[in-house]
């Protein structure tokens, strides 16, 4: 799929929301400026939150509210970590078993700790600055 800015990106994943389910864990790959963080926006409000998504760089993981669930939804972003240990002292492993969806950013460190039926989504930016998603 192409997108031809944040709106379509986020636009992308309202639709695949549609398709997830609770415990579901999806992971985004791509540069900086990709377009994650606008798809993670998409998938959330898809999901029924109203409210602000920011990336949790810092944070490593931004906790949203499900309306169609009724129950938490995890945003990460990894780029900061630098160790799989890191990842476990932050409970990764308890996110992962918890049953609730997990939006992952920057996956590449804690790709052994996935499960197998892990979602991916790859984001790139192309030279007129459309974006192209790519999902399996």
């Amino acid at each position: 799929m192409i997108t031809k800015g944040p709106t379509e990106t986020r636009d992308a994943g309202r639709k695949l929301a549609a398709k997830l389910r609770a415990g579901d864990v999806l992971l985004m790959y791509g540069d900086l400026g990709a377009g994650k963080t606008a798809f993670v926006r998409g998938v959330l409000h898809g999901l029924g939150y109203e409210g602000n998504v920011s990336s949790p760089t810092f944070a490593i993981v931004n906790e949203y509210y499900s309306r169609r669930w009724e129950e938490p939804v995890y945003h990460f972003d990894f780029y900061r970590l630098r160790s799989l240990d890191e990842a476990r002292a932050i409970g990764l492993e308890d996110y992962l078993s918890s049953g609730h969806l997990c939006l992952m950013e920057w996956p590449e460190i804690i790709e052994p700790l996935l499960p197998d039926d892990t979602l991916v989504v790859r984001l790139s930016e192309n030279p007129d600055g459309s974006r192209t998603l790519e999902a399996r």
